[in-house]
């Protein structure tokens, strides 16, 4: 099981860990795509800093994150899983799994950026600020810019298990599974029952809970059938719709009455 996840706007503080080796992190042929974002963003930062908030959509009260990713060669580092902090993260809860749960985690866990294209929860980066949504001066949008080595890395990394999809939409635009990974691609969304409505807070915090939930119970489901049967047993309440044709993904959609 793979399971696709977006990062958070807030981050946790680099930490004191050795600064970044791009060639340490994982999915090696994102690098050069890596390091092609990773040029620019740093030398926007390090320049103009009301061009960079500009270029970032970041506010006045956020001007500190232009001095942080000017310095990203040089931070300290620590593992993904903990730079990442938000409502999912937060009912995610990564920490606090037992032995077990974090090792499904390092395997099965990858988490999408504008920055560093998708990594696991076990590489160390340092906190940074770039969303999917940017469109940097040189390489214009990231989405765009993303496509290309995606297209190609993922599958891959997909191999021939379920694909669990709960990234924004932002972050779906950086890879669309197409063919056979496709049609073994489940697409969460987490619907107020009472409204049928996506509110933003059930949204995240039950896509955490559930990824949880999976992870700690052992669920190794090998296509979206048997993801809906292992998502019920958890005591979530689950419509499915398969997929109309060939190539495409299944849609799930979880319901819940409130969020703990």
């Amino acid at each position: 099981m793979l399971v696709l996840l977006p990062p958070s706007e807030g981050k946790a503080s680099s930490g004191r860990g050795a600064p970044l080796k791009p060639q340490s992190l994982s999915l090696p042929g994102l690098t050069d795509a890596r390091e092609a974002v990773l040029t620019e963003l740093v030398e926007l930062c390090a320049g103009d800093a009301d061009k960079a908030r500009e270029v970032l959509g970041l506010s006045e009260g956020l001007r500190g994150e232009v001095a942080k990713n000017a310095e990203l060669r040089t931070a300290g580092t620590r593992p993904a899983g903990e730079i990442y902090t938000g409502v999912l993260y937060d009912a995610l809860g990564l920490a606090t799994l037992d032995a077990a749960a974090k090792r499904r985690a390092a395997r099965s866990l990858l988490v999408f950026s504008g920055l560093w294209g998708a990594v696991r929860v076990t590489d160390r980066i340092p906190s940074y600020r770039c969303s999917m949504g940017v469109k940097l001066p040189g390489l214009g949008a990231l989405g765009a810019h993303w496509r290309t080595p995606m297209a190609s890395v993922l599958p891959e990394v997909a191999g021939d298990g379920l694909v669990l999809d709960l990234r924004s939409a932002a972050y779906a635009a950086a890879w669309k599974p197409k063919g056979e990974v496709a049609g073994r691609t489940a697409s969460v969304r987490v619907l107020h029952a009472p409204t049928r409505k996506v509110v933003s807070h059930f949204n995240k915090a039950t896509k955490g809970r559930i990824v949880r939930g999976l992870l700690t119970a052992g669920a190794d489901p090998k296509d979206p059938a048997e993801l809906v049967t292992a998502l019920r047993e958890l005591g979530y309440v689950v419509e499915a719709e398969a997929p109309a044709k060939a190539g495409q993904a299944w849609a799930l959609d979880v319901l819940v009455d409130e969020v703990h």
